[in-house]
């Protein structure tokens, strides 16, 4: 059993990434253990670069928000998965804070050794993931982390249309894959 934690990138709670996000909780659930961080619940200010977790005790950020409970939840994940809405080719900016906030040491403390990908995005533009998973691609080669798959979905604007496409399905399919057998392997 793996422990995987989803961060959920919208702050429309109940909308289509969320939707997205809970069909692969359902599927990933039947053999792991899952949870949802969405950005919604949590506030996390931006990186601002100055490296000063690499010289404070235990790596901390001088920065007094959400952060450290999130870490927590990471430091024991075995995947980790990432949903998102697209905004203007890319990822929200809460979740880019988040994410961008994982530039410390305490990473190294991780043991996560797959990621996942769910996208939704309201334009049909054939390129339209193409530079985050440019990105994604960078962090698995960067980190030495394995594909777990990914979800991607285009033409999906207003909250719960999702649900008239095939996509929630294949979020849920994709969760039921990652099982005990071949989770972390």
């Amino acid at each position: 059993m793996s422990r995987i934690v989803v961060l959920a990138g919208s702050m429309r709670k109940g909308g289509n990434t969320d939707l997205l996000a809970q069909a692969f909780a359902e599927g990933a659930g039947k053999n792991n253990t899952v949870e949802i961080v969405s950005v919604a619940d949590y506030k996390v200010n931006p990186c601002i670069g100055c490296n000063s977790c690499f010289n404070r005790e235990g790596n901390q950020c001088f920065q007094k928000d959400d952060m450290m409970k999130i870490y927590e939840k990471l430091k024991i994940a075995d995947i980790i998965v990432i949903a998102s809405p697209v905004y203007f080719y890319g990822i929200s900016a809460q979740l880019k804070a988040m994410i961008d906030r994982l530039h410390t040491p305490m990473r190294n403390e991780f043991r996560v050794k797959k990621l996942a990908l769910l996208l939704v995005g309201a334009a049909t533009l054939p390129e339209l993931f193409d530079a985050i998973k440019l990105q994604y691609q960078l962090v698995l080669n960067y980190f030495h982390l394995k594909d777990a798959g990914m979800v991607l979905v285009r033409g999906v604007k207003d909250v719960g249309e999702i649900k008239e496409t095939k996509a929630l399905k294949e979020a849920y399919d994709l969760g039921v894959s990652i099982n005990e057998k071949n989770s972390i392997d």
